[in-house]
C-alpha cells in the first residue's frame, strides 16, 4: 500500500495540472471590442470563437463575397475573365481606396478582380456588380441569395465593396463560412486571394494582408476597415497539409489585426497534442447566432486622438513582444496558455516581430486596362498606363501652382503691396475699405489670394484665410474608409 502511494501522488498532481491548464484554456478573457474566431478549413471544426456570432459590420471583407459570386459566374459560364467590363459614372464616384479610373475606362474581369483584392479597390468591387449583376442593387441580391445557400443566416448586404451602410452586416461566424465555401467551391481561382502584390503602370501596391509573405504558410484572404467596424481581417494559412482559418474583427489598428491572426493561427498549429484538454466547440456552421446590433467603434477608431486618419492601409506598429494594445484578449489568455504548456509544445512566436518584417520579395502582378493582351502588346499596354497615369498628377500640380503666381501677378495692386506694405495694412484696417476690397474679389477670385499672400504677417485672419482651403480639401482624402 505504501508502495502505491507515490503513484497516487503523481497521478493527482498529473490531474490536477490537467485542470489547471484546462482552467486556463476555458478561462473567461476581459470583454472587448472585437470578435475572434479560429476554424478547420476542411472539417469547419471551431478551435476558438470569442464574440463570433456578435452582428459586425463587414467593411472590405465584403469584397470575399463579391469575388465569390463574380467568380461563380465565371465557373458557371456567365461570363469570363477575359471579358470586358466598363467603368460606369457611378464605380468612379466611390470613395477611396479605389483605382481611380475614369467613366468608360475598360478592363478585364480578371484585372478587377485582382485590383479590388489586392488594393481593395472600391470601384473596382462595383464594375464587377455592374457588370455580373447590372447594377449594384442587382448585385446585393444575387450576394444576399449566395448568403443564405451557404448558410451566413446573420449576413446581408446593400453594397459590393462594404462603405458605410446601416444594412451591411455580417458575423465572424458567417465570414469563417464564406471563406471555407470560397476554398471548397472554387478552389481554380483561389490565387485571387493571396497576391502578394500588383503593379499597375509605374505604381506597386502590396497586399494589405500583411500575413501574405509574412506569417508562414499563409495563403489568404482578405482585409477590412471602416470607422464603424475597426479593424478587420479574413485569413489563412497551411502547414504540414492542414489548414486554417482566422478571422479577426475590430482589432485597433492594420498591425493589430494581422498580429492577432498570426496568434490565433500559430496557436492552433501548435496545441494538436492538446485537443484532448478543449471542449468540442463543435462546426462553425453549429455556432449560436447572437441577436444583437453591431458594435459601433466609429469613436474609438477615427476618434480625434489618432494622430493620423484611420485608413485599411495602416502601417503603425502598436505590437511589441506578441501582445498589441488594448488586446487582452489576445494576449492575456496567450499567456496563461504558454506557460502551462511549457514543455509540451514550441513557445509561441512573436508575431509583432514577424509583420514588422519586410515580406519575402516577390514580383507584383502586372494589371492593366484594356482587353486581355500577352507578350509585347502586353509590355505596350502597361507602358500606356504607365504614361497615363504620370501626366495628369503634374498637370494637376502644374495648374495649381500656376494658379498661385497668376493671381499674384494679375492685380496691379498686388504689385504696389509688395513695393508699398505701409498703405496696405491700413487700407486694411478701414471695414469699409475691406468691404470694397471683397467685392471685386467676387468677382476675380485671384485679386482675394494675392492679397492674403502679399502680406502673411499683417493680419492673422488674412494669412489664414490661404490654410482654409488647404484644411477643406484635405478631409476628403481620408474617405477611404474601407
Amino acid at each position: 500500500m505504501h508502495a502505491l502511494r507515490p503513484l497516487l501522488r503523481q497521478s493527482l498532481f498529473n490531474l490536477l495540472a490537467a485542470a489547471l491548464a484546462c482552467g486556463a484554456l476555458l478561462a473567461p478573457r476581459a470583454a472587448s471590442a472585437e470578435a475572434l474566431l479560429l476554424i478547420e478549413a476542411d472539417s469547419g471544426k471551431v478551435l476558438q470563437a470569442e464574440n463570433a456570432t456578435i452582428p459586425w459590420y463587414p467593411a472590405s471583407v465584403t469584397k470575399i463575397m463579391t469575388a465569390y459570386v463574380t467568380l461563380k459566374a465565371v465557373k458557371d459560364g456567365k461570363l469570363t475573365l477575359d471579358t470586358l467590363l466598363t467603368v460606369s459614372p457611378t464605380a468612379a464616384s466611390q470613395s477611396p481606396s479605389k483605382m481611380g479610373f475614369r467613366p468608360g475606362t475598360q478592363l478585364t474581369v480578371d484585372n478587377a478582380l485582382k485590383m479590388m483584392m489586392v488594393k481593395s479597390a472600391n470601384d473596382m468591387a462595383v464594375v464587377l456588380a455592374e457588370g455580373v449583376g447590372g447594377s449594384i442593387d442587382g448585385f446585393s441580391v444575387l450576394m444576399n441569395d449566395t448568403a443564405q445557400k451557404l448558410g451566413m443566416t446573420q449576413t446581408s448586404y446593400v453594397n459590393p465593396n462594404g462603405l458605410p451602410a446601416d444594412g451591411q452586416i455580417t458575423s465572424a461566424r458567417d465570414l469563417g463560412i464564406l471563406a471555407r465555401s470560397f476554398l471548397r467551391d472554387l478552389p481554380e481561382y483561389e490565387y485571387f486571394v493571396h497576391i502578394p502584390a500588383i503593379r499597375f503602370g509605374k505604381r506597386v501596391t502590396g497586399n494589405f494582408n500583411k500575413l501574405i509573405g509574412r506569417y508562414p504558410g499563409a495563403d489568404g484572404f482578405k482585409t477590412g476597415f471602416i470607422c464603424a467596424s475597426g479593424y478587420n481581417l479574413v485569413a489563412s494559412a497551411t502547414r504540414n497539409g492542414r489548414r486554417l482559418i482566422a478571422v479577426v474583427l475590430g482589432a485597433n489598428s492594420g498591425t493589430a489585426r494581422a498580429v492577432k491572426a498570426a496568434q490565433l493561427l500559430e496557436r492552433g498549429f501548435s496545441q494538436d497534442n492538446l485537443t484532448w484538454l478543449r471542449p468540442s466547440l463543435g462546426t462553425v456552421d453549429k455556432l449560436v447566432p447572437v441577436d444583437a446590433s453591431p458594435p459601433n467603434l466609429r469613436d474609438d477608431m477615427c476618434g480625434g486622438h489618432r494622430k493620423r486618419p484611420a485608413s485599411d492601409d495602416d502601417d503603425a506598429l502598436i505590437a511589441t513582444n506578441g501582445g498589441t494594445s488594448g488586446s487582452a484578449s489576445a494576449t492575456g489568455g496567450e499567456a496563461q496558455v504558454t506557460f502551462f504548456t511549457a514543455g509540451l509544445q514550441p513557445p509561441l512566436m512573436k508575431a509583432s516581430e514577424l509583420m514588422a518584417s519586410a515580406p519575402a520579395a516577390t514580383e507584383p502582378v502586372l494589371v492593366y486596362t484594356g482587353p486581355t493582351r500577352t507578350g509585347t502588346a502586353l509590355i505596350a499596354a502597361v507602358a500606356a498606363d504607365a504614361d497615363q497615369q504620370a501626366t495628369p498628377k503634374p498637370r494637376g500640380k502644374k495648374s495649381r501652382v500656376a494658379k498661385k503666381p497668376d493671381a499674384a501677378d494679375k492685380p496691379k495692386d498686388a504689385k504696389t503691396a509688395a513695393a508699398k506694405p505701409d498703405s496696405k495694412p491700413m487700407a486694411a484696417a478701414k471695414p469699409a475699405d475691406g468691404k470694397s476690397a471683397a467685392k471685386p474679389a467676387g468677382t476675380k477670385h485671384a485679386a482675394a489670394k494675392p492679397d492674403a499672400a502679399a502680406k502673411p504677417a499683417a493680419s492673422g485672419e488674412q494669412a489664414a484665410k490661404p490654410a482654409k482651403p488647404k484644411a477643406a480639401t484635405k478631409p476628403a482624402k481620408p474617405a477611404n474608409n474601407s
